[in-house]
This record gives structure tokens, sequence and C-alpha cells, in this order.
């Protein structure tokens, strides 16, 4: 089968992932090498990537956040009485999937804006990472 074609049908197919892994598959001298189920895996791969990416980008785009936070960025040696085993229950995102709300407190200027970023980029990450198995977050 002719590439033009088949990458014609892969665009018909909306399958953008595959698309541009059989295209960086031509140009990779040693792909040979493999066979072709790894070839095929590799390219499922990248579609399946694709998707998740566009799936996270989409709910970060909707929450429209303030801040590009993650929880991973926190600095808990500043004196602001943030209690790590608490964040990383709350990174957990099991109290969104209960239905329970969050508030959060404290002075001005210690991060309460940047924490709540911080749990929504989470949970948008944690919904994209659902999305491929059942528990949907």
């Amino acid at each position: 089968m002719l590439p033009n074609p088949t990458l014609d049908k892969l665009q018909t197919l909306r399958l953008h992932g595959m698309i541009k892994a059989l295209s960086e598959q031509h140009t990779t001298p040693d792909i040979n090498d493999l066979s072709f189920d790894e070839r095929l895996g590799l390219m499922v791969d990248r579609e399946l990537t694709e998707r998740e990416d566009a799936r996270l980008t989409t709910r970060l785009k909707a929450a429209r956040l303030r801040h590009n936070a993650c929880l991973e960025d926190i600095d808990y040696r500043s004196p602001r009485g943030l209690d790590k085993s608490l964040i990383l229950q709350l990174g957990s995102g099991q109290w969104l999937r209960d239905g329970l709300n969050l508030i959060i407190g404290g002075p001005t200027g210690v991060g309460k804006t940047w924490l709540a970023c911080a749990l929504a980029h989470k949970a948008c990450r944690t919904a994209t990472a659902c999305a491929t198995c059942a528990c949907r977050a």
C-alpha cells in the first residue's frame, strides 16, 4: 500500500497521532529493525498520547486557571502552615469523586489562589488519566 493513500485514510479517520508516528517512522533509519507489532504499537501509543494531551489541554482551557500551578511545585519550607499529608490527600482527588467541597482559608498573600489552581490542575490531569479507565474522576 502506498504511503499517501494510507495517510489520507488515517486523516479521514482522524488518527492524527498515528499520522505523526508513521511520518516519523519513514524518516527513522533504524525502524526496520523493529517488528511489525512493535512499529504498530509505537503508532498506537502515539495516538493515545496525542488524544490524552488534547483532553488535558481542553480541560485546562475550560478551567481558565489564573496560575499555571502544580502540586509538585509547592514549597513546604515556607511558614504558611501547609500540612503536606493533607495536600497529598487532596491531590488524590477522592474529595472530588465523593462530591465534597473545599474551602481554602488564610491571610492575604499566602497563596490560596495558587493552591486552588494547583488542585484544579491536578484534577484536570487526574480526569485525563481516568478517561482511559472506567473510574471517571
